[in-house]
Order: C-alpha cells, then sequence, then structure tokens
C-alpha cells in the first residue's frame, strides 16, 4: 500500500509539531525529538514481550526484542540525543531485563552509554530494571512539559504520556488506511507504542475520552519515510 502516494497532501513539514509551545519532531518510526534540549522520548517498548508469551506457553517468534533495538538504534544514530526518556513499559513484564539474552543486553547497553536514560515506570514494568544503568521515575517534568506513562484525566496541560498505543484509520479512495500515531490538540500528547510486538488502540476510542480538545486535535499518523498529520473530522473508527 502506497500511503505516501495516497496521503501526500496532507503531510507535515519535517514531522514539526508543538506540545504547550515546546517544538518536538516526531519521527516515524514512533519516537519524539526535541532538537533544543536533545532529549529523545520513546514509549512502550515492551522488550522481551515474545519471551513472556513463551514461559506462558504461548509462542511468538522470538525476535521483538532485537526487532526493536535495531529501530531504536537507527533513530539513535539520526538525531544523537543527550538524555532518552523511555516512558513506560520498556519490558512486557517486571522480568524481563532479568531474560533478555546477553546479546541484546550488549546492544542496549551500547545505546545506553555516553548519554542520560530515563526509565519511567510503567504498569507493566514499575520497578527499575535488573541490571540496567539508567535513572528510574515515576515522572519527569522538563521545564513546562511533563513526562509519565499514563495520562492523566482532565487537563494536563504539557503532559507528554504513553500507555494507550494511538492508532488512527483514515478512508482513502475506497480504502481504510490504518497506521500508528502521536495523538496530540497541542496542549498534550499521547505516544505511539514503539515495540515490534505492540498493537493499537483507535484514537476514537472512549479511553481517550477527556484528553483531548478535539477541535485542535491531530492524528499524526506514521508513515514510511514521513508523518501525516490528520484532523479529527478525517478520522473514522474500528
Amino acid at each position: 500500500m502506497n500511503v505516501a502516494a495516497d496521503m501526500r497532501s496532507f503531510t507535515t513539514r519535517a514531522g514539526e509539531i508543538a506540545i504547550a509551545d515546546e517544538v518536538a519532531l516526531c519521527d516515524p518510526r514512533g519516537a519524539l525529538f526535541f532538537p533544543d534540549s536533545r532529549v529523545l522520548v520513546v514509549s512502550d517498548l515492551h522488550l522481551e514481550k515474545g519471551s513472556a508469551y513463551a514461559r506462558r506457553g504461548q509462542l511468538l517468534p522470538p525476535y521483538d526484542t532485537g526487532a526493536t533495538l535495531d529501530l531504536l538504534a537507527a533513530v539513535i544514530a539520526e538525531h544523537r540525543p543527550a538524555t532518552i526518556i523511555s516512558l513506560g513499559d520498556s519490558f512486557h513484564d517486571g522480568w524481563g531485563a532479568e531474560r533478555m539474552p546477553q546479546s541484546y543486553r550488549e546492544r542496549l547497553l551500547a545505546l545506553m552509554t555516553g548519554r542520560e536514560w530515563i526509565w519511567v515506570a510503567g504498569n507493566h514494568d514499575p520497578d527499575a530494571p535488573v541490571g540496567l544503568p539508567g535513572m528510574v521515575a515515576g515522572e519527569i517534568a522538563l521545564g513546562r512539559l511533563r513526562f509519565r506513562h499514563e495520562p492523566l484525566t482532565g487537563a494536563e496541560p504539557g503532559e507528554i504520556a504513553g500507555h494507550l498505543h494511538p492508532g488512527a484509520v483514515i478512508v482513502q479512495r475506497g480504502r481504510a488506511v490504518r497506521r500508528r500515531c502521536f495523538a496530540t490538540d497541542g496542549e498534550r500528547l499521547v505516544m505511539p507504542a514503539f515495540g515490534a510486538y505492540t498493537g493499537t488502540l483507535n484514537v476514537l476510542d472512549r479511553a481517550y475520552r477527556g484528553l483531548f480538545r478535539w477541535e485542535t486535535f491531530f492524528a499524526h499518523m506514521l508513515g514510511a519515510d514521513r508523518v501525516y498529520a490528520m484532523a479529527h473530522r478525517r478520522l473514522r473508527g474500528g
């Protein structure tokens, strides 16, 4: 499916957005980068999800951690952040860091070297990942921005959260196009899930009610090499 051809007229320039007047870049791979502070944000990596399912007798191809680290390495190489915030559910469960194969652990440690790394606690991984460096926090404040895993109810200007795995659907030329997305009204933002084995929850689902002002809402849908801004009126359920 050639999403770029179908949605070219709706592309955002370089994925640039503002959240509570702070400028950020929406990377089409699902990361958020603040160029002025050199902070990179990813959410819901769900590392070692495959091995977590295997422990319960449900076999998945054991490639999720490797694929997620490959994607993360590419994003880091492009943006060269000074700080990385992993916005919760970095591991699929509290034992994920212990189960991680040594080769993947070494790759992750290499990505962490030379930069500040902040693990925000998630509902899947509320405690510090065993054997890994970095700071652990329930939430982080940077200027006007507040980074936490689960979005709070009501107005929260400057909030950047994850947890909901937002996705959006539009109908283009008679066919439905579904993509992960950054969900924002300019005041707060919910991050797409970054992990290889993560699904999506449509931004029109009732779980998002009360989070956004729909008159200024956009779903910044992830394409192959760019991000496409879709206003609320263009979105469909399902």
